[in-house]
């Protein structure tokens, strides 16, 4: 295997000192043009290619920072890389993305990974609590923006949305259209943003003296998730069946109404109304377009950045824990 070429090689070819070369790489106004074209001949003859990585080392930070999502085949959290990349490129950074396909073990390896890189920070999305790790990566230098969940840490910086808010909204709106007998579909139910979202679904069935709230635990919100629960809930009488289903998210959504009508021949609305949440963009497009809970994830990855930048520049009035307000998108799915 050929050996690596360095600064070292360079100078010698050229002639010049390895100074002069460094020079040349990072100021080239410092150097005069002879001694310029010179060092340009030799890194073009030897293939010489700067180690970006090392100088990031000396530094002790480089221009780039990391996203990690918990699964970026859901178009939520691409949407939210779409809003990191725009935001990053107009600060002239560079963006490390990483999935880490909602496994503690990767998301660990990951954060792990991207300190000795040196990033400059990081913006997680994680899939359950992360402030105790996220605190010790802070102590040692990298700061951290949560990404779409809500920090249950006061001095972690984070962006979301207001997830009990979202909740109550969807199932307010379940009764108003005259369902009493509701499930939540969601899970794990330690997770901060499914916990809230019951608790708002919870709020608004308080409120109405006849309506009833079954919550159905699922590990993942998948689209075959989505579609075994329905397989399931299709089983039952009619009499025990809900009369309306809040989804924790579109992909479960989506495939609830696949397997409730396609797999098991009933019908949504008429039999039982659906609201997913989120409103990704197959929401408006499925056969039966879906009342979902719009999440403003386009602004999310921008205000991640922006509030990572602030956090990085030590602006502690800025570090703080930005809530977006949800709005319920009402579709065919609910109206019967």
């Amino acid at each position: 295997m050929a050996s690596r070429v360095g600064i070292r090689e360079v100078a010698a070819l050229a002639q010049v000192a390895q100074g002069t070369v460094s020079h040349f790489i990072n100021h080239p106004d410092k150097v005069s043009p002879e001694k310029r074209e010179r060092i340009q001949r030799a890194i073009d003859e030897l293939g010489f290619v700067r180690n970006d990585a090392a100088s990031q080392l000396r530094r002790g930070s480089s221009a780039t920072i990391a996203y990690i999502a918990p699964d970026i085949s859901n178009p939520f959290f691409a949407t939210i890389a779409e809003g990191v990349e725009q935001r990053a490129a107009a600060d002239g950074l560079s963006v490390f993305l990483a999935n880490s396909n909602r496994s503690r073990e990767r998301e660990d390896a990951y954060l792990e990974m991207f300190q000795a890189h040196r990033v400059r920070g990081l913006l997680v999305a994680s899939h359950g609590p992360i402030e105790d790790r996220l605190a010790h990566i802070r102590r040692l230098g990298t700061p951290s923006v949560l990404v779409g969940q809500r920090a249950l840490a006061i001095d972690q910086p984070s962006v979301s949305v207001d997830d009990e808010m979202g909740g109550y909204l969807a199932a307010k709106h379940l009764i108003e259209q005259s369902a009493r007998r509701i499930a939540f579909v969601g899970g794990p139910l330690g997770v901060p943003q499914i916990s809230d979202r019951i608790e708002g679904a919870s709020r608004a069935v308080r409120e109405c003296v006849d309506a009833t709230l079954e919550v159905i635990n699922v590990g993942n919100r998948t689209l075959a998730v989505g579609r075994e629960v329905a397989a399931e809930i299709a089983k039952r009488s009619p009499e025990r069946r809900p009369e309306a289903i809040f989804a924790a998210n579109d992909l479960l959504a989506l495939g609830l109404m696949h397997g409730l009508v396609v797999d098991s021949g009933l019908r949504v609305p008429a039999d039982i109304l659906l609201v997913g949440y989120d409103d990704i963009e197959f929401a408006e497009a499925s056969v039966i377009p879906l009342t979902s809970v719009r999440a403003p994830h386009e602004e999310f990855g921008i205000a991640a950045v922006e509030l990572l930048q602030a956090v990085i520049a030590n602006d502690t009035k800025s570090a703080k824990q930005i809530v977006f307000q949800p709005k319920l998108i009402v579709r065919a799915s609910t109206l019967a």
